[in-house]
């Protein structure tokens, strides 16, 4: 596959273009908490109970915002409004004008690199199903790219 990205906006990216952009960091579906006073976003390392932290992809991706009901399926028109997107998210590199890191898997021919790198949550942190939610401030982070 050609180096698509480089060539073609966001917004005219077919399904299966978009869906290839995800680097399988995990990332997004880790717990954010924001503050009510400033809006800041902090990110725990508490992830959605649908993520194999193993592979870092979700286990039930056709039906995750109807068993999850706060996921937020990223798409090119909503894309500008997710500023809580990490900044090493490919969806948001490309939407900045930045290429794909080197380990992304279009670049780097793995999916493996991607977990290599250190960008991934894979290692990192805890299902939600396993944590009080009380317990969340605990858990904030600042390893998110």
């Amino acid at each position: 596959m050609t180096d698509f990205w480089k060539s073609k906006p966001l917004a005219e990216m077919n399904n299966k273009e978009w869906e290839l952009l995800c680097d399988g960091c995990g990332q997004c579906c880790l717990v954010k908490l924001e503050d009510e006073d400033n809006g800041e976003i902090f990110y725990t390392d508490v992830v959605c109970y649908l993520l194999d932290q193993d592979t870092c992809t979700c286990g039930d991706y056709q039906h995750r915002c109807v068993r999850v009901p706060d996921c937020l399926k990223l798409t090119p028109s909503n894309l500008d409004a997710l500023s809580w997107m990490p900044a090493d998210c490919a969806y948001r590199r490309l939407a900045e004008g930045r290429d794909l890191a080197w380990w992304h898997p279009l670049v780097s021919g793995s999916s493996e690199t991607v977990h290599e790198s250190g960008a991934s949550v894979r290692g990192k942190v805890v299902s939600e199903s396993e944590l009080d939610p009380d317990e969340l401030e605990d858990h904030v982070v600042d390893w998110v790219r």
